[in-house]
């Protein structure tokens, strides 16, 4: 361990010597932040949240990006401090949101990775006047970040499915009156299932029942009525989704 930190410290000075860290690797991640938030909200249920944090992301790139033009250069240690609050922050909403409310899987791993990149390149900036000690402790927290990181990314964006979240924004799309199109109700309820948690997935089947009948759609509630019959049918879902989901129909207008 010790021969790896001399090693790594002798890197560390001859990547300083030859150019110095500066802000642009971390303007971009910022942009690639923003942009893919702002993207891959539209797959969300409820793509508030990410798509605010992607905005914040692509202001906080523009700003940057002017900061770079000023006579004044910015300092890189205030950019990682403002990476490492920004992160930190964000990174527990978003497992608020993931774990606690389950609406969205985004913000979570996309905050991580901010995070990961402000501390450690935190540590980096200041490697050569930590001690043996400290170094091989900013080491060990790098490795727990990184290892961190690839949890938020495997729980959010590879295994995350949020069928009661898709089945939340099914309702009140129909409630809206947003029956088709994207984050419609038809679109938001064909979404509403998972095989781990096959005791929501009646919900969405009955909701996509009543709704293409209420269209006119006959032989597709048709098909969605066998799909709810096969998992558990009327009698596996509360009166209450039922009586809402009817509520929501009986304030639209009347059928096509």
């Amino acid at each position: 361990m010790v021969r790896l930190i001399i090693v790594l410290d002798k890197c560390q000075e001859q990547v300083l010597q030859r150019s110095g860290m500066d802000n642009w690797p971390f303007i971009l991640l910022e942009a690639a932040v923003g942009l893919s938030l702002l993207v891959m909200s539209r797959q969300q249920p409820f793509p508030g949240p990410a798509r605010r944090m992607g905005w914040l992301m692509i202001a906080i790139f523009a700003l940057f990006v002017l900061a770079e033009t000023a006579p004044r250069d910015v300092e890189v240690l205030s950019h990682l401090v403002l990476l490492i609050i920004l992160g930190g922050l964000g990174t527990l909403k978003g497992i608020h949101n993931m774990i606690i409310t389950r609406r969205e899987v985004l913000v979570a791993p996309f905050s991580g990775a901010l995070f990961c990149a402000g501390s450690i390149g935190l540590m980096a900036e200041e490697w050569p006047n930590l001690s043996q000690f400290e170094q091989i402790a900013a080491f060990l927290t790098a490795v727990l970040l990184i290892g961190g990181q690839m949890w938020l990314v495997f729980r959010g964006l590879l295994i995350g499915r949020l069928p009661l979240a898709w089945s939340q924004a099914g309702i009140q799309a129909l409630q809206r009156g947003l029956i088709e199109g994207e984050h419609g109700a038809i679109w938001c309820f064909e979404r509403a299932w998972d095989l781990e948690e096959e005791h929501l997935n009646p919900m969405a089947w009955i909701a996509l029942e009543k709704i293409n009948r209420h269209l006119g759609n006959d032989s597709s509630a048709d098909e969605w009525q066998v799909r709810a019959a096969e998992s558990g049918g009327i009698e596996a879902v509360a009166g209450e989704w039922i009586d809402a989901i009817e509520q929501a129909l009986k304030a639209l207008l009347p059928k096509i």
